[in-house]
């Protein structure tokens, strides 16, 4: 039986992951395919463990408001993955501009998330809560995953099917 973790180490672990990843995609020594689909499910992955385990709870001691931002900003940073998902040819003009406009609605989402969503777990929810968060989050990350969630048909289909706010 695996140890439990504290769902806000795997939420920043996840975070710092996705960084090296960013980093990977931009260097012309990488698999950077490799990377950009491994981004994908990661970050599809994360999102939606999110929204399953931590969002519920979160809900209970922080505004809706609070809750309904960040899971539209994750929407937004998924819309731009997509458009890099979409681009032919790796290193072009069109994919640097797509990276960076992806490395930078990550480092934004990251950074509100962190201030926001991490900080309040951390201050409202005991050590032991936290472990079984993170028990739901690592099921829930390992199911979407082992789907292969991050496929571009999947990315599409959450573009498309996306509620308007």
């Amino acid at each position: 039986m695996t140890p439990t973790r504290d769902v806000v180490e795997m939420i920043l672990e996840d975070h710092r992951t996705m960084e090296d990843l960013l980093r990977l995609m931009r260097s012309t020594e990488a698999d950077r395919q490799t990377a950009l689909h491994d981004f994908a499910h990661l970050m599809i992955a994360h999102g939606e463990a999110e929204r399953a385990s931590v969002h519920p709870v979160l809900v209970s001691f922080e505004d809706a408001d609070t809750v309904e931002h960040i899971e539209n900003a994750h929407l937004e940073t998924v819309k731009v993955l997509y458009a890099l998902l979409r681009v032919r040819e790796i290193g072009s003009a069109e994919w640097d501009w797509r990276l960076q406009q992806l490395a930078s609605a990550t480092a934004r989402h990251s950074d509100e998330e962190e201030r926001t969503l991490v900080n309040k777990v951390r201050e409202r929810l005991s050590p032991h809560c936290r472990a079984e968060l993170g028990a739901g989050y690592a099921r829930t990350k390992a199911d979407l995953l082992t789907a292969r969630c991050g496929s571009v048909a999947q990315v599409h289909r959450m573009v498309r099917t996306a509620v308007p706010v």
